[in-house]
């Protein structure tokens, strides 16, 4: 077995137990909706937690990439800092549709008032 699938398979039964409770019911038979607002929010942090530490990494080697292949090609330099901008931006535009995301599940109610 790869690491690359103990990885997948870890992090699917790490989601799973994360969203079980979600789907547990209570005495009356339903969740609450003071339930489900404070499962958003806990649901919008470790969103958040995990696009920015996973973009901080990308942002990170595609810098360090960019770096080694300017040190070995410096007539190139305008062409790889072109690329890793572009890279750059891209990958900084997914963490900044989590923070999005996560703002409103922080600041909205899901499925209406409590």
């Amino acid at each position: 077995m790869s690491t690359r699938s103990i990885v997948t398979t870890t992090l699917a039964l790490v989601a799973i137990a994360f969203v079980s409770p979600l789907h547990a019911q209570d005495a009356a038979g339903a969740a609450s909706k003071a339930t489900i607002f404070q499962w958003s929010i806990i649901t919008a942090g470790f969103a958040l937690a995990f696009a920015a530490g996973f973009g901080a990494l990308g942002q990170g080697r595609a810098v360090s990439a960019a770096v080694e292949a300017i040190a070995r090609n410096p007539s190139a330099s305008g062409d790889i800092r072109g690329n890793l901008l572009l890279g750059l931006v891209l990958i900084e535009s997914l963490v900044i549709y989590v923070l999005l995301i996560s703002l409103i599940l922080f600041f909205l109610y899901p499925f209406g008032r409590p």
